[in-house]
């Protein structure tokens, strides 16, 4: 018998307001809680979010639910499974919570399953250092366990991005199996209707989307001049019974029914049919993602190489290509990729939160410029006239972005390295002076005796902050000769003195004891301050 998943893929992206740029928003002066809604058009993504739910998203949970529910005391239950972005859940909550409740619902029948993802729906997975791509899997998790009470077993990266690198790390999460993309030239002539193993990984599992029988329903259910339109849920079903393999995994966009394909093409009428005309084929029957790993092993090996193999399912290509593939998408991504040690040294969750979404594949799948027919697909998602306006725009706000990042963390023009000794591993750098406060408390004293003996707190001021008053400052303290904590304090006062004197604004709290360190208030503490004085 031949297992039957369907899994739905469920998201929507903060989209960056298309005036930002040319209604000359940039380098205005805000507070930071003003920056979001200045770089987001929250107006424009409210409207499509609730045009979706009315077209899609509610109608159609309405009928999985029911047809869960009429086949919930037969051998073969009807079941399904969805992958929700975070950004999904969070639009769901500030414009439609009615969405949020039916898949609550989905989530109580014990015939869904969840599938794990990066809650920004990124690209991070393929960043060279992916500690941001580990921290957005688990905020995702951490969010389908507040938002369902789920804790999902298999994962789908974004986009079905998919190498071996990518792999070790979701086995080392814990995930039992991974979803991609079933590209010819990774299976080279194998089935994409069966379970595999993941090269260098020792538990984890490849589930195959197929694409030829997927895109039959995501592409061309409504296309009139598709030789075998009108597709039937029965003629679907047929086309199903007849493939050979462990398992067919179908693998769509959710918005596919009743936004992609309007209700009035029949997209509706035909989920309503579909799972009935498969459960009439004995050969065929509906199961989960983790159902399938457990009842199949794998009947081969895919090594899909990192560099130059990395497998989507976008366009033709099959690659990375629909977000990296000319000079505008690489700028972009490249320049919001660097400002990852800022954004962690900021330790700041505005900022933090808005460089996440400035990382949502979306962007960079506006500014796709190759032509055909995955050119329409991309014009299709655009919220922007063309790909240069896509550009543009996104360019515009991460740079606005940056340039406030900057201020905000008083940002160097090269990171200070921190000596550790050749006996430890790894490194700790700054490349902000908040990024070298916070690095004082975990530098080893040996390390910072070292720097002050050699003056390199004094250059690092001096030439790469350009801030002469913290250079000579810097050089006092070395002159000091201090050893050990004494000298890590020194250092502490010296540069939250510096901090204060850049951003006068910043409050200092009133410590009971004279000994005890004074702390810099947060942004937001600093409002409140200033509503006060």
């Amino acid at each position: 018998m031949t297992d039957i998943v369907l899994v739905f893929e469920v998201h929507q992206p903060f989209r960056v307001g298309k005036g930002f740029y040319w209604e000359n928003r940039m380098f205005r002066r805000l507070r930071k809680d003003e920056l979001f809604d200045t770089y987001f058009d929250r107006k424009s993504d409210g409207e499509i979010f609730r045009r979706v739910s009315r077209k899609c998203y509610l109608p159609a949970n309405e009928i999985i639910l029911r047809t869960i529910d009429e086949h919930k005391h037969e051998k073969r239950q009807f079941k399904a499974s969805f992958s929700l972005s975070g950004v999904f859940l969070e639009q769901c909550e500030a414009f439609n919570k009615d969405v949020l409740d039916s898949f609550k619902q989905l989530a109580e029948t014990g015939c869904v399953e969840f599938l794990d993802q990066t809650y920004y729906h990124s690209l991070s997975s393929l960043y060279p250092v992916r500690d941001e791509f580990v921290e957005q899997v688990r905020m995702h998790s951490a969010a389908m366990h507040s938002y369902l009470h789920y804790e999902p077993r298999v994962f789908e990266n974004t986009e079905l991005l998919y190498n071996n690198a990518i792999a070790k790390v979701v086995e080392d999460l814990g995930f039992a199996a991974i979803f991609t993309e079933g590209a010819d030239r990774m299976l080279g002539g194998r089935s994409p209707n069966h379970l595999y193993s993941a090269k260098d990984c020792k538990r984890l599992k490849i589930l195959l989307r197929n694409y030829k029988l997927t895109d039959d329903i995501g592409f061309r259910f409504s296309a009139r001049w598709w030789s075998e339109w009108p597709l039937t849920a029965d003629k679907y079903a047929k086309w199903l019974s007849t493939t050979t393999g462990q398992c067919i995994n179908i693998f769509p966009d959710y918005e596919t029914f009743g936004e992609h394909h309007w209700p009035e093409t029949g997209i509706h009428e035909f989920l309503t049919h579909l799972p009935d005309e498969i459960l009439k084929r004995e050969n065929l029957s509906f199961s989960t993602p983790s159902e399938v790993v457990e009842k199949h092993s794998p009947v081969d090996t895919i090594d899909v190489p990192e560099i130059g193999g990395t497998v989507s399912w976008a366009d033709i290509e099959r690659s990375t290509s629909g977000w990296l593939g000319n000079t505008m998408q690489w700028a972009y991504y490249s320049k919001c990729r660097a400002m990852e040690p800022l954004v962690k040294e900021s330790q700041d969750s505005d900022l933090t939160r808005i460089w996440r979404c400035l990382q949502e594949s979306d962007h960079l799948y506006y500014m796709f410029t190759a032509g055909g027919g995955p050119g329409t697909v991309h014009t299709y998602f655009s919220p922007y006239g063309n790909p240069i306006d896509a550009f543009v725009t996104c360019l515009a706000v991460l740079m606005d972005f940056e340039h406030r990042l900057k201020e905000f963390t008083y940002a160097a023009n090269e990171p200070f390295i921190f000596h550790l000794g050749t006996e430890r591993e790894g490194k700790i750098e700054a490349w902000s002076l908040m990024g070298f406060l916070r690095s004082l408390d975990k530098v080893p004293a040996k390390s910072l005796e070292f720097h002050s003996s050699r003056d390199d707190h004094e250059k690092w001021a001096r030439w790469s902050l350009r801030d002469e008053e913290l250079a000579n400052s810097f050089a006092a303290v070395s002159a000091s000769h201090l050893k050990g904590e004494r000298l890590r304090m020194a250092l502490r006062r010296t540069v939250r003195t510096s901090l204060d004197r850049r951003s006068p604004r910043r409050v200092r709290t009133r410590n009971r004891s004279a000994q005890s360190p004074q702390r810099v208030i947060s942004a937001s503490e600093m409002k409140e301050a200033d509503g006060r004085s």
